[in-house]
């Protein structure tokens, strides 16, 4: 995603409510292209489900010193035991979800980096979806942060819909499909949109975006 492309700006500052917004927050420091593998992605997300982010980084670490302090390859993970990463912290329910998502990347179901870029986003929204732990949100925020997708809005999150709400000055957050419809002009860039809308939410919160870093 180039994010000094004037077209961007353009494009979302065609809405006036919007502009305004972009004007006082600034430039998008969105920032795609995480390094991190689909599986490697995927695997975080599953860790940090429902867990604010320094208990999931503590499970993480635990499971990553298994080995060699890394991110267990599909291969590595199928040879720890369910003890050991039960003993990480793992739920029951996260722990199938792993294995599943190893089995899958072995198996080619999960793409790897070369493969993804080849992928429209529609193709790996359907293909991961399959997969134990993995819904579309979470595509979402892969297909945003590691393979820095530009035209990607995640309706269904929450701060997004709160944003939205913000922006409107809504009695209530949109529903997703409606969102949907009000996000189709600003294609190509409903991931700056996506952005702001987080930006939005988050404007008189002493808290720190996980997401975007910053």
């Amino acid at each position: 995603m180039v994010l000094d492309d004037p077209d961007l700006y353009r494009c979302l500052s065609q809405d006036p409510s919007l502009a305004a917004a972009m004007e006082r927050i600034g430039p998008c420091r969105l920032r795609g292209s995480d390094g991190k593998t689909p599986y490697q992605a995927l695997f975080r997300a599953i860790v940090g489900q429902q867990l604010h982010g320094r208990a999931a980084e503590a499970i993480l670490g635990r499971i990553c010193a298994l080995g060699d302090g890394e991110t267990p390859s599909p291969q590595d993970l199928a040879t720890y035991t369910d003890e050991s990463l039960r003993a990480c912290g793992l739920s029951a329910a996260k722990l199938l979800a792993l294995r599943g998502l190893a089995e899958a990347t072995i198996s080619g179901v999960v793409p790897d980096p070369v493969e993804a870029q080849n992928l429209s986003d529609d193709a790996l929204i359907a293909r991961l979806v399959t997969l134990r732990g993995i819904g579309r949100w979470t595509v979402e925020m892969l297909l945003i942060f590691t393979l820095n997708r530009r035209d990607v809005l995640p309706v269904d999150d929450f701060a997004i819909r709160a944003g939205w709400q913000k922006l409107r000055g809504l009695d209530l957050p949109p529903k997703p499909a409606a969102l949907r419809a009000e996000g189709l002009r600003f294609a190509p860039y409903r991931s700056a949109l996506a952005w702001y809308l987080w930006r939005l939410s988050e404007e008189g919160k002493a808290i720190k975006n996980v997401l975007t870093g910053d």
